[in-house]
């Protein structure tokens, strides 16, 4: 028995690499993906600078409390993910909700997303090449040359983040906004060859990430927003693109000089 662990540990070890990946084959320069974050946030503001937005609001520092913090609207959206690797685009349904103004123009936002998906044809592949390899050195001299095949292998993910975003306010009567957060990933992997195996606990757990995202909210009623938003997730081991559409019910008045 003891044997037994100490081969499934191994294979553990193999399998996650140096950063904890299973597969991952270099662990990313997450640092480096964040300043790209910011300096494509930078060069956002840029452009809405060009196309003549303004902030809804001028502030300091001491405009900033929690006065204006309260539930002012729910929202629903579907997406699209579009991966950098490791797993196939796939769609996406989510909602968030607006928790108001941290100070003039400044708003913070909680919501969820779900999506669910299968890893590439040469993620697993390169995960059998791996299995392949623990197997044979841990075989008898002589033995047959291993072969796995793990079919289809899928992956979900089941978001809950917290944003803080700059709004401005656009010509038509459009709001723009942008910001980064903070985002807990709930991963589940999956599939009939690895159920209930190590592979399967592995590609299962809870990982923390950021987030880089803007958008633009368009009025259709006092009370009702379409809003698009294009948004980019970055984990440990895993990023990915999401361009999402949905609508906004609006509760309350707006404030910190935001537009109505």
């Amino acid at each position: 028995m003891a044997a037994m662990l100490d081969s499934d540990r191994r294979r553990k070890r193999g399998l996650e690499g140096d950063d904890g990946g299973v597969g991952h084959r270099g662990r990313p320069n997450v640092a480096a993906l964040v300043g790209g974050a910011v300096v494509l946030l930078a060069v956002f503001f840029v452009i809405l600078m060009l196309l003549g937005a303004r902030p809804l609001a001028a502030q300091g520092l001491a405009d900033f409390d929690y006065e204006n913090l309260s539930f002012r609207g729910v929202s629903a959206d579907v997406g699209l993910v579009v991966p950098s690797a490791r797993i196939e685009g796939t769609q996406s349904f989510g909602g968030r909700v607006d928790l108001g103004f941290l100070g003039p123009g400044v708003r913070v936002t909680a919501g969820f997303n779900r999506w669910s998906s299968y890893l590439t044809r040469e993620e697993v592949g390169a995960l059998e090449a791996q299995l392949e390899r623990l197997i044979d050195e841990q075989a008898q001299p002589g033995s047959p040359s291993a072969s796995v095949d793990l079919g289809r292998i899928s992956w979900a993910d089941f978001a809950i983040n917290t944003d803080a975003h700059m709004m401005w306010s656009l010509p038509g009567g459009l709001t723009s906004y942008a910001g980064m957060g903070a985002t807990a990933h709930i991963m589940q992997g999956g599939g009939a060859v690895i159920e209930d195996t190590f592979v399967e606990d592995l590609l299962s757990s809870i990982r923390a990430g950021v987030n880089a995202h803007a958008g633009v909210e368009v009025p259709v009623h006092r009370r009702l927003r379409l809003v698009g938003e294009a948004r980019y997730e970055i984990l440990e081991d895993l990023n990915y693109l999401q361009l999402r559409v949905g609508g906004q019910v609006m509760f309350g008045a707006w404030a910190g000089g935001a537009a109505r």
